[in-house]
């Protein structure tokens, strides 16, 4: 029951988002074709508006809006006649979420390694080194950090591409630079819940059991820790899977964010529509996942709402 009452409400947020999406855009003054008043005749630009259902009442733009989400057709690009905004996306987005996804795999492999390592070795040396680690890693923005790798991975070293995109080699330095700040706030966030706790009671009778380290460690500790950074995952996820627009500006990615970017300064409303609409689906999908995930993680956790 809960999951059914999670799974409505995940519904019920993205259609907010939607309303609110498109009324935010409607209270923007003028129109994609207010540049083009001074050039073209005035029928023309009349015509235009029609095709994109720009003189209709606001109440039937929003029906048809909805309606055209409901089919999971986002609509036409206006400053690109001959593409979707579907089209927009499915060729931005595989780009932007390669990296995202390998953003995220390194993010949680050394945080948690970092975390767990200063846990264990609290106020000793590896716990000093790993904070510090940590502590760089969230000072240095991404479009720092970036400039700093293609100076010497590719300028000086020459062992990796940039401003290219086609193989796994061009996707490395964009990934790390991406993969720092979450990293860091990872293992942070392991850091502080692995020695909260390792001072845990059971933790101390599995201890006085006999369990090897390795079994107290990875079978007791970790999972109980790990919670905190499930919970950090959903919106870091979505966040680096629909595209850093820095980075991807740097590395002459062609993700989803240039698009969004470009949609922008083109008062282009269906793709700046389309693609909030599209990450915002990702990202309460994505923490819907999460909810569910909890329960598989700790057992202890039920999947009810208070009325169950």
């Amino acid at each position: 029951m809960y999951i059914v009452k999670r799974f409505i409400t995940m519904l019920l947020t993205i259609w907010v988002i939607a309303s609110l999406t498109f009324i935010i855009m409607k209270f923007i003054p003028g129109d994609p074709f207010a540049s083009d008043a001074d050039v073209l005749p005035e029928h023309v630009l009349d015509n235009m508006r029609a095709k994109y259902h720009l003189d209709e009442p606001i109440p039937v733009q929003y029906v048809l809006y909805l309606k055209s989400l409901v089919m999971f057709d986002l609509g036409p690009s206006i400053q690109s006649e001959t593409r979707s905004v579907n089209s927009i996306i499915a060729s931005g987005f595989p780009a932007s979420a390669t990296l995202g996804i390998q953003a995220v795999i390194i993010a949680l492999v050394f945080g948690l390694l970092l975390g767990i390592i200063a846990a264990l070795y609290h106020n000793r040396l590896l716990d000093y080194i790993s904070m510090v680690i940590a502590i760089v890693g969230i000072s240095v923005p991404s479009f720092i950090l970036a400039p700093l790798l293609i100076n010497y991975f590719a300028v000086k070293w020459g062992m990796l591409p940039v401003a290219s995109w086609g193989s796994f080699q061009h996707s490395v330095l964009p990934s790390l630079a991406l993969a720092t700040t979450p990293l860091a706030v990872i293992a942070r966030f392991m850091r502080s819940s692995m020695i909260e706790v390792m001072n845990q009671n059971y933790m101390k009778t599995a201890d006085a059991k006999g369990l090897s380290s390795f079994k107290i460690v990875f079978n007791h500790g970790i999972r109980n820790a790990i919670l905190p950074v499930v919970s950090f995952m959903g919106p870091l996820f979505v966040s680096l899977i629909t595209g850093t627009f820095v980075i991807e500006k740097i590395f002459a990615i062609p993700g989803i964010g240039k698009y969004f970017v470009d949609s922008i300064f083109n008062r282009d409303y269906p793709v700046i529509m389309g693609t909030t609409v599209f990450f915002s689906v990702i990202l309460v999908v994505t923490l819907f996942l999460i909810d569910i995930s909890y329960r598989f993680i700790d057992p202890r956790i039920k999947l009810t709402s208070k009325g169950d």
